[in-house]
């Protein structure tokens, strides 16, 4: 009789949430779990005491994997890896400087075009005189237009768009520039690029039934087009226990069309991360 009541009560708690919830977090991880590969991603080395992975991926793209101590919270611990982020977006004196160094190189290059350019002035002459007289027919028929449009009518107004929701709050202009609120995901975007962040709590993998989000599952995304060395993207993604360790992935991309190599990080920082 013992038997069936002990079963019966521990049916009675497995349909409790709280009850069958684990009482201690998981195992802090010591060493990351890296596969030779994920994805397009190749491994390309190890570190003696296994906290850094490098990965690469064949169109150049780089990832290193890092298992990071918390000391008091995980937000301070990814706050240098941002830093080291934002510091690959080149400052004015550096893009001043790199756009000498393409001037130069672009003054060489009409050097040495200039005898070719002189042999075919003739034929650049006529097609002057012929983009003159298009232009000519252009702005007439332009000025037309102009006459045929409504008066009180301005096509070239610049539009701003403004949403406050519950949870939803965009800004918007015609020039490109945006500011995106959506639950815990922020999206600033201008001429230059934007910056995508993402952070949530989320539950450590074993523990599906516990009242408390023990985890973590952060993104930070630079898409910008003044970042060093040719880099179109450079971001992080990160996942773990809020006490620590916890895994980031520092990615660095070749490409705007970063999704692919993002997704394979992901699934590395999840396997390591235990959520």
């Amino acid at each position: 009789m013992k038997p069936l009541l002990y079963l019966s009560a521990c049916g009675l708690a497995l349909m409790s949430a709280a009850a069958c919830a684990p009482t201690a977090p998981p195992t802090a991880r010591a060493a990351l779990d890296c596969p030779a590969n994920q994805g397009d991603l190749e491994r390309t080395s190890i570190s003696p005491d296994k906290k850094t992975c490098l990965y690469a991926s064949r169109d150049g793209d780089q990832v290193s994997l890092r298992l990071i101590p918390v000391s008091a919270n995980y937000e301070m611990a990814l706050q240098p890896v941002e830093q080291e982020l934002q510091a690959e977006v080149q400052t004015d004196q550096e893009a001043a400087s790199a756009k000498v160094t393409v001037a130069a190189g672009d003054a060489k290059a009409a050097a040495a075009d200039a005898k070719a350019a002189a042999a075919s002035a003739t034929e650049a002459e006529k097609a002057a005189r012929q983009a003159a007289e298009d232009a000519g027919h252009e702005l007439a028929d332009a000025d037309k237009d102009d006459k045929d449009t409504p008066r009180g009518a301005h096509p070239d107004r610049n539009e701003h768009a403004h949403i406050d929701l519950p949870g939803i709050h965009i800004d918007a202009d015609d020039d490109g520039k945006a500011d995106v609120n959506v639950g815990m995901i922020h999206v600033n975007a201008g001429e230059n690029g934007a910056v995508v962040r993402m952070s949530r709590d989320v539950r450590l993998r074993g523990e599906a039934f516990s009242r408390d989000k023990r985890g973590f599952r952060a993104t930070y995304i630079l898409a910008k087009d003044n970042l060093k060395d040719g880099w179109k993207t450079v971001g992080y993604e990160a996942a773990g226990p809020k006490a620590g360790p916890i895994t980031v992935a520092v990615v660095k991309a070749r490409t705007g069309d970063h999704h692919d190599v993002f997704d394979d990080v992901k699934r590395l920082v999840r396997r390591n991360g235990g959520v």
